[in-house]
Formats: C-alpha cells, sequence, structure tokens
C-alpha cells in the first residue's frame, strides 16, 4: 500500500498548528496534521483569553510585535463575531504605579499604532463616579479605560481546524508522530505511533512547549536550548462585581495581571510568569500562585479575594524564545521561525507567538516554505482575514439578531441556552439544532444545557473523545457541572459509535 504523500506535515495542534493548517489549505497545498492529545489541549486552551496588543510590551519596546497584535484584533473580531468580541478595560491609577504621563503615552500608542477602527477609544475615568470605581478600594480614585477582545482560545483552535479540515486538511488528534526522516530522494517521513506513516515535503514543528523535545526525540537533532518554559497560572473566583468592563491592575512586583467577567457568573483573575522545569503536561498551578493572585487583586477590590473562593484554576506553559531575558515577564512574547533547508526538505520550527499574532504567524510561515512547494493552486496569500471562520459568517453587530433567529426556528429553547449556543457555533447553531422541533428532539439533557445533539454535533464536527473535551475546551460547562454529570457524559462519549469525520454537516 503506497504511503500518503502530502505538501506539508505539521507535528502539533494547538493555535500555531492549526493556523498553518488552515492557511495552507486554503491555499490549495495539502496538509497532514498530527496532535499527540486533543486539539487546543495544551498551551492554546490556559491563555488569558484575551485578543489584545499587549499594553505593557510597549515597556519593551517590542513596538513592531504590538502594532501586528493591534491590526490583528479587529480582523480577528470580523472573522470570528461569535467567539470574539470587544471588552473594555479599566486601567485604576495611583501613585506607586507607573507615572500617568507614562501610561496616558502608552495608550495613546495602544490607540494609534494599529489601525483602530470599530473599537472605542481610550478616556479618562472618575472612579469616585463611574461604576467602574464601586468594586474597588476608595483610594482609587482615577483611572483610564481602553479597548481589547475577548476570544473562546480552545474554540479558536478547534475552529481552525474545523476550517482546514473543510479545505481538504488531514486533522489528525491523539496521533502521536513517533519519528520523522529526510528521505534521500528528498522530502521527510513520518511515522505515527500506530505504525503508518506519511511522506511531506515539508515539515512544521509547531508543537508548542514540546517543540524542543520534537527536535530532539522525533527528529534526533543536537537542538540548542532556544525555548525558555513559562508557567502561567489562572484563578476563577464567583462574579466580584456587577458590570462587564475588565481590570488590568499592577502587583506591588510591578507584574500585570487581570480581573475579567467569565462565564456571566465567574471572575478571571491571571496570570502568573514563572520559569517552568519539567514536562508541559504536569503543570499545575501552586498554592503559592493562587496565594499570589488573590493578594494582588486584593489590593485592589474592597471585598478580599481569598483562597477558599476558588472554583476552578487552570495552568499552562509559554514556550517562549529564550531571548536571554532576566525575569520570565520580560522575555519576548513575540514568535521566531526557524527554517532549516540548506541540508534537504525544509524544516520549519515554531517558538514562541501569542494567540492574537497566529494568523500573522501563519501567513509568516508559509511565505518562508512556499518557496520550497509546489505552486498553490488555491486562494491568494492574506485570505484568512477575509474569510470568516466556520460559523462565523454574520455581521459583527451581528449576535441579537442570530439568537433572536435561533429563538424563532426553536421556540422551544430558553434563551440563555440559545445565546450560548450562538456563541459557542455562530450560524452552526443551526446546523447543530436543524430538524428539532421540541426541547425531546434534542435527546438526553446532561445538564447546563448541554443536549445529546451537541454532543452528537461535538463529535462528529469537531473532533472531541472525552468528557474533559466537552466541558473544559469546546465549552466552559465544567464550571456548571457537577462529577455524576460529566461521568455520565464520558459514559455517553465512551458509548456512541459515532466518531469525528474530516467533513462537517452542511449548512
Amino acid at each position: 500500500m503506497d504511503t500518503q504523500q502530502y505538501d506539508i506535515a505539521i507535528i502539533g495542534g494547538g493555535v500555531n498548528g492549526c493556523g498553518i493548517a488552515r492557511d495552507a489549505a486554503g491555499r490549495g497545498w495539502s496538509v497532514f496534521l498530527a496532535e499527540m492529545g486533543d486539539l487546543g489541549g495544551g498551551t492554546s486552551a490556559a491563555s488569558t483569553k484575551l485578543v489584545h496588543g499587549g499594553l505593557r510590551y510597549l515597556e519593551h519596546y517590542e513596538f513592531r510585535l504590538v502594532r501586528e497584535a493591534l491590526l490583528e484584533r479587529e480582523v480577528l473580531w470580523g472573522i470570528a463575531p461569535h467567539i470574539i468580541w470587544p471588552l473594555r478595560f479599566v486601567l485604576p491609577h495611583h501613585r506607586g504605579l507607573r507615572p500617568a504621563w507614562l501610561l496616558r503615552l502608552g495608550l495613546f500608542l495602544y490607540d494609534h499604532l494599529g489601525g483602530r477602527k470599530r473599537l472605542p477609544a481610550t478616556r479618562s475615568l472618575d472612579l469616585r463616579t463611574d461604576p467602574a470605581g464601586a468594586p474597588l478600594k476608595p483610594e482609587y480614585t482615577r483611572g483610564f479605560e481602553y479597548s481589547d477582545c475577548w476570544v473562546e482560545d480552545s474554540r479558536l483552535v478547534v475552529l481552525n481546524a474545523r476550517d482546514a479540515a473543510d479545505r481538504g486538511a488531514a486533522i489528525r488528534p491523539r496521533t502521536r508522530c513517533t519519528t520523522a526522516e529526510r528521505e534521500a530522494g528528498g522530502g521527510w517521513r513520518l511515522t505515527l505511533a500506530d505504525g503508518s506513516a506519511i511522506r511531506a515535503r515539508a515539515l512544521v514543528n509547531a508543537a508548542g512547549p514540546w517543540v524542543g523535545e520534537v527536535l530532539r526525540g522525533v527528529l534526533r537533532q543536537n537542538a540548542p536550548a532556544t525555548v525558555r518554559l513559562v508557567q502561567g497560572s489562572h484563578i476563577v473566583v464567583p462574579r466580584l462585581y456587577d458590570h462587564d468592563r475588565c481590570y488590568i491592575f499592577q502587583g506591588g512586583d510591578r507584574r500585570i495581571f487581570f480581573a475579567i467577567p467569565y462565564e456571566q457568573d465567574f471572575t478571571l483573575i491571571g496570570t502568573t510568569d514563572l520559569d517552568y522545569q519539567g514536562d508541559p503536561a504536569a503543570a499545575r498551578i501552586s498554592p503559592a500562585e493562587v496565594a499570589y493572585l488573590c493578594a494582588g487583586a486584593s489590593e485592589y477590590f474592597r471585598r478580599p479575594v481569598t483562597e477558599d473562593m476558588v472554583v476552578w484554576s487552570y495552568s499552562g506553559i509559554r514556550p517562549l524564545y529564550d531571548d536571554g531575558a532576566g525575569a520570565a515577564q520580560e522575555a519576548t512574547r513575540d514568535y521566531v521561525l526557524k527554517l532549516e533547508a540548506d541540508t534537504g526538505a525544509p524544516l520549519l520550527s515554531v517558538f514562541g507567538g501569542k494567540i492574537t499574532t497566529s494568523r500573522r504567524l501563519a501567513e509568516d510561515a508559509l511565505r518562508r516554505l512556499a518557496p520550497h512547494l509546489p505552486a498553490p493552486g488555491g486562494l491568494a496569500a492574506g485570505w484568512t482575514g477575509r474569510h470568516p471562520l466556520p460559523g462565523g459568517d454574520f455581521p459583527v453587530d451581528g449576535i441579537e439578531a442570530l439568537v433572536a433567529e435561533v429563538l424563532q426556528r426553536h421556540p422551544f429553547l430558553a434563551p440563555a441556552q440559545a445565546r450560548r449556543l450562538v456563541r459557542a457555533y455562530g450560524t452552526r447553531a443551526l446546523v447543530l439544532l436543524a430538524g428539532a422541533a421540541t426541547a425531546a428532539d434534542l435527546g438526553e439533557d446532561f445538564g447546563a444545557g448541554l443536549t445529546g445533539a451537541e454532543l452528537r454535533y461535538l463529535v462528529r464536527a469537531e473532533w472531541a473523545a472525552t468528557a474533559e473535551d466537552v466541558v473544559w475546551r469546546r465549552s466552559k460547562l465544567g464550571l456548571r457541572l457537577d462529577p455524576a454529570q460529566i461521568a455520565a457524559i464520558e459514559a455517553a462519549l465512551q458509548a456512541t459509535a459515532v466518531s469525528a469525520v474530516p467533513a462537517a454537516p452542511a449548512l
């Protein structure tokens, strides 16, 4: 049996790997992507869930990174308005912080570096009268407010993979690549854990925190230590305030962290920055990190944030490019692409990066690989910023109209359930609900509005295979489900005969 041949093979199914797969498939190249676990199951699922320019990066003179990220905010919002939306950030000020003139300068640059069109501009706040000041301690009397965006990070990864598959890419989660070798006649041969193999003209190592491990273990290279692993942890507590704005705080160590409205009834607080050693999959928030985040938030909020309030936490490892910075928080968040093509088939390794710039990273990666590949026969470079991600084919101000359409077609739904489905699936919520005339038509109710119909859709169209995939990555319903309900979801997944397929159901 002939080994399947592809133009590009990608190791790693995080936001960078799936973004490269989407872009390459759309341009007409054949693509194979192998991910050892669930799509977006590593670093990409453990972010602060922001599409942002990175206000603090201006202090480190990373103007190119900030400009690129600022430009991407509205691009990504435009192609995925169901999972990305604007947020306003409140920055309280007092004398112990960076000088007010420096903050004004930074916010002026933030407003003007990135071609802002739809997002509101920065403004000053009197926290004694503005509702944003009510949850804060009375000594915070002035502040600034600016715009960035929220993103459902895990869903962004899966939707990139979904679009790549719809355009012909082979997306294979839970598929470990054990070896990758250059062949004498050109190209790569990848052996997978099940003993099968594929060939590719070019190989992309987008393994995130495992990028060095892939270089050493899969490719058997004597790779230099170019990755700096940095742990970032977050805590979730019951909602701390009633309005819908976020806070950006500065700790006593001058580190920045956020407090963000989360899943309607909660507040997300993070992140930390700690150098990390060991297996990235084993990262867990430490008691010291919990205490640090609680103490930092308590410096600002009238109501202290205590460790017993934490209802959930998560921790991830950021694979930063090791630029020799002294402190973890000072290491560059920019991406670095290393292309090896002088000694045979091209290998492109991806170091660092941010969710915000993942689409641009994919364009840059393919620009470097293109000279080593056949002429593309699909869309032109840059197409990913113009074509919506699956479910995102509606205007950025069209959420309410889409919710109304879903309720008009399926009046048995509760408004909150309809809104959650639209926020998760956009127009593809109508695919998920197709044919349902009553609540019973959606099948078993697992709790928190999760039904058998949604579970089948997640398995069939989004590669979900475990309860963890469903309740912590495809959704955050784990915050609302008890262990027995989650066990019932796991049992249903194991019992079902439906398996993920490479093509989404037709709209």
